[in-house]
């Protein structure tokens, strides 16, 4: 995937655009996605338009968009998918542009558009002025094609971000999966604790969750977790370690059965998989060590039924 900048372009290509702040690449942006890529051929390249998400603002969560993905993790989405250019500007040098100059200069003039495709709730311009029907129309003005697909649904219910998030901050995180199309989680660096699980022979990696990333219900959860392209099983605690008092929140602390090394400072991936209790505290480090245990054994015998 080639990453187009403020001084690029995509010429001599014309492109097929997807359109969308696409946070989360779930199964109704994948299909957007996918739409625009099927038309790419020895002349026309796929192209995704969407703004950074940590620089999107918003009145809730301290003027700050709570994130379903990194935009690192987003990018590697569009390149799974197939997507040969990416225009991920920052929102502040394009949001006062009105719409058609949105369409003139970014889809005519810098992308080469001949094709573009959205959600039927995309909105562009300065104060989201304009929506699908004006795009289609300016698409007509500037000589390209659009095509304004459908929500999808899953069991009835509209997939959106927006609902995901309420299902991940919820601990419905099998529900969220669904809907996205993938595990949920995070690529972050691990980094180091009070290293206590060494001691229990149960040792752990730490990563710190940033903020702006959307948290889920805090809680043990079975997870995989993949260590240089291998996929472990583990266990993740989510929150604020509340029998160890870590001052440090909110945390994600790893388990990952089966294996013996040392990760820190490398950025690894964990996946949720499903929701096991919320994170509560123990009197005892001996009760909180034998919990983990039982998480353990629990994870085990999550995994065995799914894989069966």
């Amino acid at each position: 995937m080639i990453y187009i900048n403020d001084d690029k372009c995509v010429y001599p290509y014309k492109t097929a655009v997807a359109l969308g702040l696409f946070d989360g690449v779930h199964s109704g942006h994948q299909a957007v996605i996918s739409e625009a890529v099927g038309r790419g051929n020895d002349k026309v390249k796929s192209a995704v338009f969407t703004f950074k998400t940590n620089t999107m603002t918003s009145k809730a969560h301290d003027g700050r968009m709570e994130m379903l993905l990194t935009d690192e993790v987003k990018q590697q989405h569009f390149e799974d998918l197939g997507v040969d250019y990416l225009f991920s500007p920052e929102f502040s040098k394009y949001k006062d542009m009105t719409d058609e100059e949105f369409v003139k200069n970014v889809l005519k003039d810098k992308l080469n558009a001949c094709f573009a495709v959205c959600g039927e709730d995309f909105r562009f311009g300065r104060n989201a002025m304009g929506d699908a029907k004006r795009l289609k129309e300016l698409g007509g003005k500037y000589g390209f094609e659009v095509c304004v697909l459908k929500h999808i649904t899953l069991n009835g219910q509209e997939i959106s971000s927006t609902k995901i998030r309420e299902l991940i901050r919820s601990g419905e995180i099998a529900k969220a999966n669904k809907m996205l199309g993938y595990n949920y989680g995070y690529k972050l660096p691990v980094e180091h604790g009070f290293e206590l699980g060494r001691t229990w022979d149960f040792p752990t990696i730490n990563q710190i969750i940033p903020k702006g990333i959307v948290l889920p219900k805090f809680g043990v959860y079975c997870t995989l977790v993949n260590v240089c392209g291998r996929l472990y099983k583990g266990v993740t605690n989510i929150g604020i370690k509340p029998t160890v008092k870590v001052e440090i929140a909110p945390l994600a602390e790893t388990y990952i059965i089966d294996f013996n090394g040392d990760l820190y400072g490398k950025a690894i991936e964990i996946e949720l998989c499903e929701f096991v209790r919320p994170e509560k505290s123990f009197d005892t480090f001996s009760q909180l060590r034998e919990e983990i245990a039982r998480n353990i054994e629990f994870a085990k015998d999550y995994f065995d039924r799914v894989n069966n």
